[in-house]
């Protein structure tokens, strides 16, 4: 919390000081400026003092430290007041603005880029891309505007020489959508002040372009390297700086490419730098009464630059186009007034150019297509950085408009924080001790009053008939400002040592004395510009230079109307500007600049107690001091946090609003800390308000989870009702469509009992997508197909059956593992007595039937002739008969003599390979596998594995008995306990299968092609 910051660093508010004295600030402030904490609070304005060095304190995770934290939960920062600035806007639906303020160099532009990023930083949560695009320009255009309108200066590296305005439009989710920039004096009038400290130069760019600026750019502009080679800017060349040019002008050109600036028109800004530059350095002479241009190469050279002929440049620098009547001569200038009018021509392009930058970041950021009907209210904050006061060794016109200006700044400053908030007090009926402040409305009065003002009796000036100079205007103020208690000049103080007769003269401002001279007030407040160089730019081939000057499409001929002057025009401004602030609810950041030499180190403190008491920063402390931190009328203050009491949620039935808010606060015990007005309720301490807001937010989670929960429970019960509704439907369709397919199915398999293939060609009708799911199980197929092998299977004899059984079994096993299961064929299984010659189906025959009494076998599953190999290794050739009961191995050379019988239980799988060959191996349980080949089939090559894999699987499904069938190569296998594996090759010129012993066990070599 910021009271609990610890009291090493000072106290975090100046509203906390023991003592409110001076000496009191002063010490607070230095304390924590030493310590490295630059902000402090005074009540809910942030006192900023420039630290002169980078400070790791506006990273990411500081951002997260603030976001959505009341104002006094975390130690003072800027972000602290950017953030309030935002929640009042999002929670209150009300506009505000950021007012930054303070002398030239206090880092108010630093300020301004910090609250803009963290105001970036925390919209758009969902990153919807439109806003990221806004945000993103907004940022870029910070960028880009303070390289077109911020300076170099003795005092400063980035000197705001222009006030910038900007309006950040939001939704009504509080994201960016758009904004709008308003700029007020560009220093134009700096170019050709000698003896200002300031750069000659109001655009810092300029040291960016020639310092920074790749050679190749350079070359086409005709621009040197070195900043003292141009007058305008060889002042401001042998200051130093803290910046990188050539890093800054990368970044500038690629904000501008960001914005939307095309290339051409980025290009064209250089154009126009680089025209200015080379005026600067155009000197002129007299040779008798002709006026001539000494360095004359520079003439072609501002024609390519401004896309234009040689001859119209040179004309419009040496002549000046006259009207009279109907007569139009060129007169021609004098040297002295060459030098004029070629500066008023480089200050001219350089504001139409500014202006013409501001203005297409405003076409581009700008809130498009958006309607309050439908979107939602449209709120703004606004960020004010305008010029600091101001007071140098030679004060100007431009330094009297920047003062001026902090004036009526400072003049809403004491209306809003100061007086404003007495005056609120007095009309409320709170009790209310008055605290003296000087109110700066005299000084405004001085210089804007009409008729009465600085400003009018300039502009009267100006208007007078004959010549007109700087001495005979000073008379005139002389004239009328005489008994003005801040006015003063040495006409009116002889003894005054300190101003100049005919020169001077003295405003006793809110911020200190600043002595003034008139020199240059009746050119600079004209700001006249020959027409002829109007016409020269409007003649332009370059579309963006064109465009800058559409005044200059008039003919000398033609008459206008007197333009207005450049300080009714930034009076009209000033106004319009304070008029938009005060309708915002406004927020503070005083910027104080702690010594003059740009040291992190140094505090000199009588020039920051200047500052201190001409900000009136010790009278603001008093009235915070004295009075209420918050007030609010009754029925918003209900309308927020009514949902904290049980008296007044959700409606109140008390006789008044005033009554339901003291009820409210006395139920939370801060009856001690608050005051009642007639209309509004005021609030002491911040504290108290942070705890309302607790609760609130403590509230509004259950009012959110009551309304979720009422909520989803109407959603469910409507979303119950269309899904049983939609059921219902469903249901009934799907009846429907179920019974229309059956009946067609029906209509299509009606004879299929007298047809000849029993319904075999009937094609199935496409189902319904309700049976969509039941026809990938081809339950209706499978019915069919059923009924239709039921009825082909019902006319077959019982050995017949058999065979199909077998043929199935083998079907399913072997399917997709060999190629030819031999199943287009009738299977005879006892090929022995089939295929053999009659004298050895006869001996076959003779021991099979002595095999069967003796066994008890009920019918013969499978016989053939095979080749084998015996324990010794060699291959030999053997007879197996395979019986319901056994498994006989028979010697055909000793009429078919039993060698070896194993039962059929002992049997445990049956191992086949994935080639043509017809080896199998029968594995059993005490692992004496049994390996033989088929042979001997008629006709050759036939395949007969599949038909005995086939007729065991029949056999054993039959007893409910399980046999393993294993389609692998190399197949593993036992014998005689020991394990072996059977790799089968195939070999040319082989005439039949062959076993022969390896490393692993055995190779059966298969004749081959």
């Amino acid at each position: 919390m910021a009271e609990h910051e610890s009291l090493e660093f000072g106290k975090a508010d100046f509203v906390l000081l023991d003592d409110v004295s001076m000496d009191e600030f002063m010490e607070n402030l230095r304390i924590r400026f030493e310590k490295g904490r630059i902000y402090t609070y005074i009540g809910e304005v942030v006192v900023s003092v420039n630290p002169y060095r980078a400070m790791n304190i506006y990273g990411r995770d500081t951002i997260e430290q603030y976001k959505g934290r009341e104002l006094y939960e975390r130690p003072p920062h800027l972000f602290a007041i950017a953030d309030a600035a935002y929640k009042a806007m999002k929670r209150r639906n009300k506009d505000t603005c950021i007012v930054i303020s303070g002398e030239s160099g206090a880092g108010k532009t630093e300020a301004s880029k910090y609250i803009m990023q963290y105001i970036a930083a925390i919209t758009n949560p969902h990153q919807r891309a439109e806003v990221e695009r806004v945000k993103n320009m907004l940022l870029k255009s910070n960028c880009v505007l303070e390289a077109f309108g911020n300076a170099k200066t003795n005092r400063n590296d980035n000197s705001s020489r222009f006030g910038k305005y900007m309006d950040i439009n939001f939704d009504f989710k509080g994201d960016p959508i758009g904004g709008h920039i308003s700029n007020y004096l560009l220093e134009k009038c700096s170019l050709d002040c000698q003896s200002c400290p300031l750069t000659l130069l109001s655009s810092f760019l300029s040291f960016q372009l020639v310092k920074g600026g790749p050679e190749s750019l350079l070359r086409s502009l005709h621009i040197q390297k070195d900043p003292a080679a141009y007058n305008y800017i060889k002042v401001g060349g042998q200051l130093k700086s803290s910046i990188n040019d050539s890093s800054d002008f990368k970044a500038v050109a690629d904000a501008m490419k960001v914005i939307g600036f095309t290339g051409e028109e980025v290009h064209t800004v250089y154009k126009i730098l680089a025209t200015i530059l080379h005026l600067g350095n155009m000197k002129f002479d007299s040779d008798g009464d002709v006026t001539l241009i000494e360095n004359g190469n520079l003439v072609p050279v501002l024609a390519e630059l401004l896309a234009t002929k040689q001859e119209s440049v040179e004309k419009a620098l040496l002549y000046r186009t006259v009207a009279t009547g109907r007569d139009v001569i060129d007169k021609q200038h004098t040297p002295q007034e060459a030098s004029y009018g070629r500066d008023a021509l480089a200050k001219a392009i350089y504001d139409r150019l500014f202006c013409w930058i501001v203005g297409c970041i405003n076409d581009i950021i700008e809130v498009k297509n958006y309607d309050a009907r439908i979107h939602g209210k449209n709120t703004v904050i606004g960020v004010l950085d305008i010029y600091g006061f101001e007071i140098f060794q030679n004060n100007s016109f431009e330094q009297f408009c920047i003062n001026y200006c902090n004036e009526k700044l400072q003049q809403l400053f004491i209306q809003l924080v100061l007086k404003q908030e007495q005056e609120e007090y007095q009309r409320e009926g709170i009790p209310w001790k008055h605290i003296d402040y000087f109110n700066n409305q005299i000084i405004v009065d001085l210089v804007e009053q009409q008729h009465k003002g600085i400003f009018s009796i300039l502009d009267e000036a100006c208007m007078n008939v004959g010549k007109v100079t700087d001495e005979l205007f000073l008379q005139a103020l002389n004239s009328k400002l005489a008994k003005h208690a801040h006015y003063t000049s040495r006409k009116l103080s002889p003894t005054e040592k300190c101003l100049e007769f005919d020169r001077d003269f003295r405003i006793r401002h809110y911020a200190g004395d600043v002595t003034y001279s008139v020199v240059g007030f009746i050119d600079k407040n004209k700001d006249t510009l020959f027409q002829d160089f109007k016409r020269l730019l409007y003649n332009s081939s370059n579309p963006v230079l064109k465009a800058m000057w559409p005044e200059g499409k008039l003919s000398i001929t033609e008459v206008t109307k007197r333009p207005l002057t450049a300080g009714t025009l930034f009076k009209t401004s000033m106004i319009s500007l304070v008029e938009n602030l005060a309708s915002k609810e406004p927020y503070y950041v005083r910027c104080i600049k702690p010594n003059d030499v740009k040291s992190p180190l140094l505090f000199e403190q009588e020039r920051c107690r200047h500052q201190v008491e001409y900000l009136g920063l010790l009278e603001n402390v008093r009235v915070r001091r004295a009075g209420f931190a918050y007030r609010q009328t009754y029925p918003r203050f209900l309308q927020r946090y009514k949902m904290i009491s049980q008296f007044t949620w959700p409606n109140h039935d008390l006789p008044s609003d005033r009554e339901a808010v003291k009820r409210l606060l006395q139920g939370c015990g801060f009856e001690h800390d608050v005051a009642y007005g007639k209309t509004k309720v005021f609030i002491r301490t911040p504290r108290t308000l942070f705890t309302l807001e607790e609760q609130r937010a403590e509230m509004v989670k259950r009012i959110v989870l009551f309304l979720q929960k009422v909520w989803r429970g109407a959603l469910a019960r409507m979303r119950y009702r269309r899904m049983r509704a939609a059921l219902i439907i469903i249901r009934v369709y799907r009846r429907y469509k179920v019974k229309s397919y059956i009946r067609e199915v029906n209509r299509r398999f009606k004879n299929v009992r007298t047809m000849k293939d029993h319904g075999k060609h009937v094609k199935w009708p496409m189902p319904p997508k309700v049976l969509r799911r039941f026809e990938e199980f081809n339950v209706f197929l499978v019915f069919s197909l059923r009924w239709w092998a039921w009825t082909l299977i019902r006319s077959l004899s019982p050995e017949d059956v058999l065979q199909v059984r077998a043929k199935v079994a083998a079907l399913e096993s072997l399917k997709g593992h060999r190629a030819d299961l031999g199943l287009q064929r009738a299977w005879e299984g006892n090929y022995m007595v089939s295929e053999g010659n009659p004298e050895t189906a006869s001996s076959f025959t003779l021991v099979s039937s002595d095999l069967q009494r003796k066994d008890k076998f009920m019918r013969v599953l499978f016989s053939s002739n095979v080749r084998k190999i015996n324990r010794f290794h060699k291959c030999e050739d053997r007879a197996v008969l395979i019986t319901d009961r056994h498994l006989y191995k028979m010697d055909p050379l000793k009429q078919y003599r039993p060698m070896k019988s194993i039962p059929l239980y002992n049997v445990t799988g049956v191992s086949v390979s994935p080639g043509k060959d017809q080896l199998v191996v029968f594995h059993t349980k005490d692992s004496r596998d049994l390996i033989v080949c088929l042979q001997g089939m008629v006709p050759a090559g036939e395949s007969r594995v599949g038909e005995l894999v086939g007729a065991l699987l029949s056999h054993f499904k039959s007893e409910k008995r399980k046999l393993q069938v294993s389609v692998v190569s190399p197949i593993q296998c036992s014998m005689h306990g020991r394990k072996c594996t059977i790799v089968v090759e195939p070999k040319i010129n082989l005439s039949q299968p062959e076993f022969t012993k390896s490393r692993s066990g055995y190779i059966l070599a298969v004749p081959g092609n």
